[in-house]
């Protein structure tokens, strides 16, 4: 064994120096286990404090009252589809001046009732009847040269039975007569066509009804087809609804609907008149046609919409505002064994009960009870305590 202070000089420098590395190593490892023993310390730690707050949710009971969830019925679901649309008058018109010229005694105005062949306006007459008062000189005058071709045929008749005249003369007359004739009735179809522009300076009515647009004022010139006014008849309302070619299918003449019109507190019902049997160019949608029930306060234009039924299914079914869709696939949260379990379903037709949207479900038994969709989103295993309230 050496002593250090016999070892040469450079020995012991050299020693010194194996033994500060053996040294530092031993104090990197030291160093480097008390980092794994931290580590793994706080990583159990906070383990247990996970598995700890886990075992208190799970504990958790949440209460529920019996309103807070529905059961699975098999009901009947009302299949309908839905429409909207404008609502329009089964009759109306447009009155038009028939002539040109200038427009009076126009009184009427949007909102006033008017009776069918109710005399609305006049187109000032002066020129028209000066037209019809020549026309009937014309007819007049054509009227005595048949007159005159009549005597002059009757003389020449007579003068060729005594042998004066020759054939020929008689010929002339004859079409003399004939030309004086189709002279007459022109005169007259004429004397027909004034009369005719002369009547139809009396604008009228042609539908009771309402007057709906007032186009034109008093004194203001109007031209051939100018537009005047215009006249609905509320008595007789309905929808015009576009469909697709798929929903057509399902929609016959009969058929009810219930709509919502726009501002009315009551909804009301309509049925199914007419179907075009051609489709609309370009959207390729059908037009339904469906007759409104009377009702008060109806007006052409309101905004209507709601379900036309097709039929009724009958099918297990659950409120539609029950289904979550937080998930790839709609489920439902169902209480089982007082436990929460989140259920996927498949989705089925859509109907109304008693004005509830309902919807038919697949993958659940009848009598399941399913936690209300006004109920937030509970974890999956959560414990249930069902408290019976007052409905």
């Amino acid at each position: 064994m050496y002593h250090l202070h016999s070892l040469p000089l450079p020995r012991l420098l050299d020693f010194m120096k194996r033994w500060m590395k053996w040294a530092l190593a031993a104090l990197v490892v030291a160093l480097l286990a008390v980092s794994v023993w931290r580590a793994l310390s706080q990583r159990k730690t906070q383990e247990e404090a996970v598995a700890n707050q886990a075992a208190q949710r799970t504990q958790t009971v949440v209460e529920l009252g019996s309103a807070d969830l529905v059961p699975v019925k098999r009901l009947e679901l009302a299949q309908g589809i839905a429409i909207s649309g404008a609502l329009k008058a089964v009759n109306s018109a447009i009155v038009k001046a028939r002539v040109a010229g200038e427009l009076q005694g126009l009184s009427v105005r949007e909102g006033d009732s008017v009776k069918a062949g109710q005399i609305i306006a006049r187109v000032d007459a002066s020129e028209y009847q000066a037209r019809v008062r020549q026309a009937q000189q014309q007819a007049q005058s054509a009227k005595a040269q048949i007159d005159i071709a009549q005597r002059n045929f009757d003389n020449n008749r007579s003068l060729v039975e005594q042998g004066f005249i020759s054939k020929t003369a008689l010929d002339s007359s004859v079409a003399n007569l004939a030309a004086a004739e189709a002279t007459y009735r022109a005169a007259q179809a004429g004397t027909e066509v004034a009369a005719k522009s002369l009547e139809d300076t009396v604008l009228r009515a042609p539908i009771a009804g309402l007057i709906s647009q007032r186009l034109a004022q008093s004194g203001e010139r109007v031209a051939v087809d100018a537009r005047i006014v215009e006249i609905v008849d509320l008595s007789r309302i309905e929808l015009e609804a576009s469909l697709s070619a798929t929903e057509s299918l399902a929609v016959h003449l009969g058929q009810s609907a219930v709509l919502q019109i726009e501002g009315a507190a009551m909804p009301v019902t309509a049925h199914v008149v007419r179907i075009n049997p051609s489709t609309t160019v370009g959207s390729r949608a059908v037009l339904v046609y469906l007759a409104v029930d009377a009702a008060p306060g109806l007006r052409q234009g309101l905004f209507a919409q709601g379900t036309l039924g097709t039929g009724h299914l009958q099918t297990l079914a659950l409120p539609l505002s029950a289904v979550r869709t937080d998930k790839p696939q709609p489920y439902v949260q169902i209480v089982n064994n007082n436990k929460v379990t989140d259920q996927y379903i498949e989705l089925g037709a859509r109907g109304e009960v008693d004005g509830q949207s309902m919807v038919a479900v697949k993958g659940l038994s009848e009598g399941t009870s399913v936690i209300i969709g006004s109920i937030g989103t509970l974890r999956e295993g959560s414990s249930i305590k069902i408290i019976q309230t007052s409905k």
